[in-house]
């Protein structure tokens, strides 16, 4: 299946294109939780929910004192916009 254009918002991709987006990112899907993905590079980690309006993002121990940082991102931001926010890292 194709991806749409990346400056197309996201909220226009099905959502089996928006998994098959994220499995090309490297991430994986929780088995028990089907709107939860997991990504790690070698610098961070990350857990990502497909949630109703946006994505959000949680960067596992990347704050100082080792805090998780939490960002989100609407689905009408483009999927070039969110990819380059969300896999540059914290």
């Amino acid at each position: 299946m194709a991806l749409l254009p990346s400056d197309t918002p996201l909220y226009n991709h099905p959502l089996p294109q928006i998994e098959q987006w994220l499995k090309d990112q490297g991430c994986q899907q929780d088995d028990t939780q089907r709107h939860c993905w997991h990504v790690q590079r070698p610098s961070w980690k990350a857990e990502l929910w497909l949630d109703v309006e946006q994505i959000v993002v949680r960067y596992v121990q990347s704050g100082e004192n080792g805090q998780d940082i939490q960002r989100s991102f609407k689905y009408s931001l483009s999927r070039n916009d969110v990819e380059q926010a969300v896999f540059s890292g914290p």
